[in-house]
């Protein structure tokens, strides 16, 4: 009897070890598959990122293509930074503006002609015009002298301008010679020549300058009764005297 279940209890501690085996393996099976399945899901992760790649690289060329943008806009800028200094180069260095001051009207920076008018009868209109680079005032009335005569020819006061005449290169200014102021014939006397001297600022002088000298139209005649105007800008303000 001892003998039999002796030989009863090592069946059943055998079967229990096969059952303990048996379970073991079904463990280590699911271990097993488990642990397949963990280096699987490892190896999609890892290629999550290589898969993700054409997308970073295509998000790359967008941000480089934005990144492009503002570097042209740059460029842009620069440009019309350089345009723009360019320009205020070119709006600076403008020549003739140092001394933008008027000088004095004189022969030297003007020409002075005398022309015959049919209106008024009787008068000449010496025109002078500014040939030099920079403004002239035209300062009072010209001082005339008639042939070798030996005083200057009378000046009308009632013609005076209210400001002097100022004259831009190329502009003229105008005054009318009314050549007698009598009557008769019996103080009037044939002239050919006519000087032009030109005023200083002080009214009681001459510059110091050379004058104009003409030749008068042909049968110009005047005497002491005639008068010369002011300088005016305008040719119809000189001939209304």
């Amino acid at each position: 009897m001892r003998s039999i279940r002796t030989t009863a209890l090592a069946a059943t501690a055998l079967l229990a070890a096969l059952s303990l085996t048996a379970c073991s393996d079904n463990n280590g099976g699911d271990n097993g598959k488990a642990g397949a399945a963990a280096p699987a899901g490892s190896i999609v992760d890892q290629q999550s990122p290589a898969a993700a790649a054409p997308d970073s690289g295509k998000d790359a060329k967008d941000t480089d293509s934005t990144s492009d943008a503002p570097a042209d806009n740059t460029a842009a800028h620069s440009k019309g930074s350089t345009s723009g200094t360019g320009g205020q180069k070119r709006n600076t260095g403008n020549k003739g503006t140092g001394n933008s001051s008027p000088v004095t009207c004189i022969g030297e920076n003007t020409r002075v002609t005398v022309s015959k008018v049919s209106r008024p009868i009787n008068h000449l209109l010496l025109t002078m015009t500014n040939r030099g680079s920079r403004a002239c005032n035209a300062y009072h009335a010209p001082k005339l002298r008639f042939d070798d005569a030996q005083s200057v020819f009378r000046i009308l006061d009632d013609s005076k301008p209210q400001a002097v005449v100022t004259l831009a290169p190329g502009q003229s200014a105008y005054a009318a010679i009314g050549l007698t102021g009598g009557t008769g014939l019996k103080n009037q006397y044939k002239a050919t020549h006519l000087s032009v001297y030109f005023s200083a600022k002080n009214p009681s002088g001459s510059t110091d300058t050379a004058p104009a000298e003409l030749t008068l139209p042909a049968d110009t005649y005047v005497d002491d009764q005639g008068f010369v105007t002011y300088w005016q800008s305008d040719m119809a303000d000189a001939l209304t005297y």
